[in-house]
């Protein structure tokens, strides 16, 4: 059902409550609007995400306060209408602002791996690639490359899969920094040169960027 439709129902239900005594429907209005509710409150969280990520190198950028309730909002609207696909991302963004923004791994893991296992259990590959990414940058921090390695190669199978080509490039940014760390430098300038050309292909600029920081890098 879409966000318009939600909300027409809750208007339909508005109308037969008032003009004809019949309120069977507002509880089935009043979960509709929980879900665009939910919808909405993860959309804003994003935003506010991409704000962060995307300030100037130079400016001392601090959290949004407003970002961490969002996610946590819709979180708690999902896991009330049984929405595991959605109780999924949730939890992944609630994983990827304590990993991203607050650099602390210890508090984000747990998050991680509770989207991962949702978001298998709901068929939704593209929030488990993305746990996935998350869990490898955490076990590669922790200096568990093996590990690392394989949860990014995983993540990036998923997103070729669904066809989020870019993202497979960001992953390769990864891999060839844990190549290096292990000794592979061959393989991680070749990894670079692979994820270049795909992020060249799809105009993904910001990685385009990644990838040639980490080539002067290693």
């Amino acid at each position: 059902m879409s966000t318009e439709d939600r909300i027409q129902l809750a208007r339909d239900a508005y109308r037969r409550a008032v003009y004809s005594g019949d309120a069977g429907a507002l509880p089935d209005a009043e979960r509709a609007l929980d879900a665009v509710e939910a919808d909405t409150a993860l959309a804003r969280g994003k935003l506010l995400h991409a704000r962060f990520q995307h300030a100037p190198d130079d400016a001392v950028t601090a959290e949004d306060p407003a970002e961490l309730p969002l996610f946590e909002r819709a979180l708690a609207l999902y896991r009330a209408l049984g929405d595991t696909r959605g109780e999924a991302e949730a939890l992944f963004w609630i994983g990827c602002l304590h990993q991203f923004i607050r650099r602390d791994n210890e508090s984000a893991v747990p998050h991680l791996d509770r989207a991962h296992r949702l978001a298998a259990e709901a068929g939704d590959r593209g929030t488990q690639a993305e746990a996935l990414r998350h869990l490898g940058i955490a076990a590669h921090a922790a200096g568990r490359l093996d590990e690392a390695r394989e949860q990014l190669e995983e993540s990036s199978r998923l997103r070729r899969e669904i066809g989020n080509l870019p993202g497979v490039a960001s992953n390769m940014v990864g891999l060839a920094y844990i190549a290096a760390a292990q000794g592979r430098r061959t393989d991680a300038l070749a990894t670079l040169d692979e994820a270049r050309a795909i992020a060249r292909a799809h105009g993904a600029h910001a990685i385009a960027r990644n990838i040639e920081q980490a080539r002067t890098a290693i």
